[in-house]
Order: C-alpha cells, then sequence, then structure tokens
C-alpha cells in the first residue's frame, strides 16, 4: 500500500467532466412539496405524466407476477420483444430494451462516444441529451432553435469529421414542437453515413394521427438512425421505467452488449407488454390531452400569455411579459399547491412547462394563475 499522503478526496481525482455536470433539477415531488409548503392537496403538472394513470391491464399484469419478484427478470425481454415486433413489423435484433428510454440515450453516448468525439443537438432539447455526452467526456455540440425547436439545416451544418451522434426529439420537450417527416428525411440525407441520429420520439403517442409518421419504415431507410420510444409518457408506466430502442441490428448489438443485463425488472416488462395492448386506453389518453391542451391554451389566450403550439402533452407559457418574474410565479403555485416545471436550466428563465391533467387539474391551475396574475 501507498505511504504516500495527501489531501486530496476521491472526488477531487474524478474526471473533470464528470465533476463539472450540473446536478439534474427533477420537477418536485408530491411529498417534497407538501413538506415544504405545508399543504394538504397537490396538484402535481410538472412531470408530464399521465393524469389518467397507467393502463388497468398493465396493472393487473404487474399484480399477476409479484410473487415471482425473487426471480430475476428476462434478460433478453422475449415476450415485450415479441409484442413490440408484432405492433411495429420489426425484428428481435434490432430492439433494445432499457429502463426508460433515458437510459437508452445514456447507453447510445457509451457505445459510440470517446474523449474528443462529438455530439449535434438542439437548443432547448431535452437536458439529458448534454448529459449523456459529457458523462463519456465527449463535446456537445448545442444549435441554436429555430421557433423554439430544431434548425436541421444548422444541425447538418455543425456536422464534423469528429461528430458521431445527432440527438433529434419529435416532438421536442420541454418546447413541444414538431419535424414533419419529410423534414427528417431531408435532413437524414445530408447526415454521413457513419453517424447515428437518434430519434427520440418520447411523446408521438400524442400527435394527430394526420401528423404521424412510420418512423420505423424511415429507420429502415436509414440504417444510422435509432428510433427510441418509452412507456413513461401516453401508457402511464412512468414509475417502473421501461422503453426500447429500433436500431440496424449491427447498432443494436453493440447497445445490448453495453447495458445492465437485468435492465429492465420484470414488473416494467409485464406491464409494457400489457399496455401496449390497450389501444383504449391510449386512445382515451391522447383525447383526454387533446382537451386538456384546448381548455389551458384557451385560458392562456384569455390571460395575455404567449405560448408556444404544443404537439406533447405539456405546453411551454412565456411570462416575460408578465407582471411577475417566472421563478416567482412558481413559488407562488408552489404556496398553493401546484407543482409545474421551471425551464431554466434550459436556457428559458422565463418560461415554465406545464403538464396537460385532468381538467378538474386544469381549472385548478388556472384560477391560481388568475389570481397571481392580478395582483
Amino acid at each position: 500500500m501507498s505511504t504516500v499522503s495527501t489531501n486530496l478526496t476521491p472526488a477531487d481525482v474524478a474526471p473533470e467532466y464528470i465533476r463539472g455536470l450540473p446536478p439534474y433539477v427533477p420537477g418536485k415531488p408530491s411529498s417534497e412539496v407538501r413538506r415544504e409548503q405545508g399543504v394538504d392537496s397537490i396538484t402535481k403538472l410538472a412531470s408530464n405524466e399521465n393524469p389518467l394513470g397507467a393502463s388497468p391491464k398493465a396493472i393487473a399484469a404487474v399484480s399477476a407476477v409479484m410473487q415471482g419478484m425473487a426471480i430475476y427478470p428476462d434478460p433478453t425481454g422475449y415476450d415485450l420483444k415479441m409484442a413490440l415486433c408484432n405492433r411495429y413489423g420489426v425484428q428481435p435484433e434490432q430492439i433494445v430494451l432499457g429502463n426508460g428510454s433515458s437510459e437508452l440515450l445514456d447507453l447510445c453516448a457509451r457505445a459510440f462516444l470517446v474523449n474528443g468525439s462529438e455530439a449535434v443537438y438542439s437548443q432547448y432539447s431535452f437536458i439529458a441529451y448534454p448529459v449523456a455526452v459529457k458523462c463519456v467526456g465527449a463535446t456537445g455540440v448545442s444549435v441554436p432553435a429555430m421557433d423554439y425547436g430544431h434548425d436541421l439545416d444548422r444541425m447538418a451544418a455543425a456536422i464534423t469529421e469528429r461528430t458521431r451522434l445527432v440527438f433529434v426529439a419529435n416532438p421536442n420537450n420541454p418546447t413541444g414542437t414538431l419535424l414533419t417527416e419529410a423534414q427528417i428525411r431531408g435532413f437524414m440525407t445530408q447526415v454521413p453515413q457513419h453517424v447515428l441520429v437518434i430519434l427520440d420520439e418520447a411523446y408521438t403517442e400524442y400527435l394527430p394521427p394526420e401528423k404521424r409518421m412510420d418512423s420505423m419504415a424511415l429507420q429502415h431507410e436509414f440504417p444510422n438512425m435509432v428510433v427510441l420510444r418509452t412507456f413513461s409518457k401516453a401508457y402511464g408506466l412512468a414509475g417502473v421505467r421501461v422503453g426500447f430502442a429500433v436500431a440496424h441490428p449491427s447498432v443494436a448489438d453493440l447497445l445490448n452488449r453495453t447495458r445492465l443485463v437485468f435492465n429492465v425488472n420484470a414488473l416494467a416488462q409485464a406491464a409494457a407488454v400489457a399496455a401496449l395492448g390497450d389501444d383504449e386506453f391510449v386512445a382515451r389518453t391522447y383525447e383526454t390531452n387533446r382537451a386538456g391542451q384546448q381548455q389551458l391554451t384557451a385560458a392562456f389566450e384569455r390571460m395575455g400569455l404567449p405560448y408556444v403550439p404544443s404537439y406533447a402533452n405539456f405546453v411551454l407559457v412565456d411570462f416575460s411579459g408578465a407582471n411577475l418574474p417566472a421563478g416567482e410565479i412558481n413559488k407562488q403555485l408552489l404556496s398553493r399547491g401546484i407543482i409545474v416545471r421551471p425551464v431554466a436550466p434550459y436556457g428559458l428563465a422565463q418560461h415554465l412547462r406545464m403538464t396537460v391533467g385532468l381538467p378538474e387539474e386544469n381549472d385548478i391551475l388556472i384560477s391560481a394563475l388568475e389570481e397571481i396574475l392580478k395582483k
């Protein structure tokens, strides 16, 4: 054992790119707001969760497998992969299962980035992208947004010989903007074949039917594309964490080598299989969200609050012209037990992101905002 004495700690000698990571600030949990604000009634509209809860079929499926919790889950996720193959017309060797799609973002970074390589993403896109990139010592290249969304031409121009990954969120979080299939196809024709494009479709189930695209066919057309989906949003399984990627088999193979063997637990796998077959629940989720968005945006217009038209299950609202800064409005909402999402870490200090809730939850938010803004 070395007898050299220093004043350094393990944290001091961790990689600089890890020590420089900003801490992730999640949406406040209801229990924390209850403790801090001393309120009993909580209206949580911060984390883009499904206000209808989970599919009843998923809940029943979880109940059926709970007695087997002492047994490790299927490391291959066979049943879930077969259900995904049947739904989307893909092959098992194209699928990678993840502990939510966020883990899959991390796997892509670990598998394809090294110190000195680059990844391109848009300003105002999901904050997990730069975190995943920095965690492996690579360099993130943030391209200025256009109308709060992706400027694909500028993103294509930002690709260099060091670029290995490009992240595209569609719809985008936290702004809710949408790219068309024609735009994405045109972008893919500009991307070198060795650069992997990650198409993050966490909110795709909220799109109107005429806006939906066959991204699985697009992935088949462009082997350097990975399509990410999650069960956390429209399927209501945020608490058990399960997502999937569809990729060329050679890409999927590398991601599967990188992931932990038992990364998706047995309850999550069973819930996802059942939820995938509950079309009625997903349809009800879509209709609830559409009506809730109309309810909220009509109120924002009445109050003179600009917002970004959204194709997801949230709305980004601009308070730069309000009588109070967004941070103060957020504090006053919290004091009333209403949780929304500040997005200052995204560079949007005067905006708040508000998840679409049930009609009565939306009413609570609207009434509180009207009261706060009249002061």
